[in-house]
């Protein structure tokens, strides 16, 4: 494997910028942060990652990655000066854990397909964490709809699982037909519930279609919200403003943009 030293010392370099702007000769905001203020900024920076995947900006995730990495430095410096671990341990930690999985790369182990790969990679996940309760690894901080595509994630490595996704969407219409009967009950708690159940199921039919609901559902967003735009700038052609136009107006509208492929 091709070796470029340089990376390495610019790495060096980042770490030794963070210990200097925590030291007491460097910067007064760096120094007042603390685990959890830099928590913040850290999935901050991520959702920008991700934004800057979805929008294919090569430019931009080139910088939201160097901030990414920049958080990363910081919490291993703050958690360094409460003699906890250092960023030498946490690089340690993930190599060994990257060459310890891949025994098919790095080891004498043979696989054929994806498949045999990941579930490799489930069984020495199991054997790390055999004492761990079953659902140990998800983020308490993850967003709800991620969380139910991990968790359907974890029960599917012991086969606890639907077929296929066609068998998901039949789930997926039996909880609509029971939130329409919630909703003309007319009980808010039992309308939460079956919202529930249905985030949950289309959350299993994204697994099995191969698709993550999170990043689905942030791509969905950023549609409605381009399609709401042009719906504006086609009002405002006509002269009208948004809530200076009638429900049938913007429905027409409506279709116009989608029909344009926007």
């Amino acid at each position: 494997m091709e070796r470029d030293e340089t990376i390495g010392r610019r790495f060096e370099r980042l770490v030794e910028v963070l210990a200097v702007l925590r030291s007491e000769q460097g910067c007064p905001w760096d120094r007042q942060q603390d685990e959890r203020s830099i928590a913040n900024y850290f999935l901050e920076e991520v959702f920008e990652a991700i934004d800057a995947v979805a929008a294919a900006d090569a430019a931009a995730l080139r910088e939201e990655l160097g901030d990414v990495m920049m958080e990363v430095v910081f919490l291993a410096r703050i958690y360094a000066e409460k003699r906890r671990f250092t960023i030498s341990d946490v690089l340690d930690g993930i190599l060994d854990k990257m060459i310890r999985r891949h025994p098919h790369v790095f080891g004498g182990r043979r696989v054929s397909s994806c498949r045999e790969v990941v579930a490799s990679w489930q069984e020495h996940k199991a054997a790390e964490k055999k004492d761990r309760p079953i659902f140990d690894g998800i983020p308490k901080s993850a967003p709800a709809l991620l969380q139910a595509f991990q968790i359907g994630q974890k029960v599917a490595a012991y086969g606890f699982d639907w077929g296929n996704a066609l068998a998901v969407l039949e789930k997926v219409k039996e909880e609509v037909e029971e939130l329409g009967t919630a909703l003309q009950g007319g009980k808010e708690q039992k309308v939460q519930e079956e919202i529930g159940d249905l985030l949950f199921a289309v959350a299993s039919l994204s697994r099995l279609a191969g698709q993550n609901p999170e990043l689905a559902l942030r791509a969905a967003n950023q549609k409605f919200k381009e399609r709401f735009l042009s719906l504006e700038k086609e009002l405002l052609k006509k002269g009208k403003k948004l809530g200076g136009a009638s429900l049938e107006e913007m429905e027409e509208t409506w279709v116009r943009v989608k029909r344009r492929g926007l």
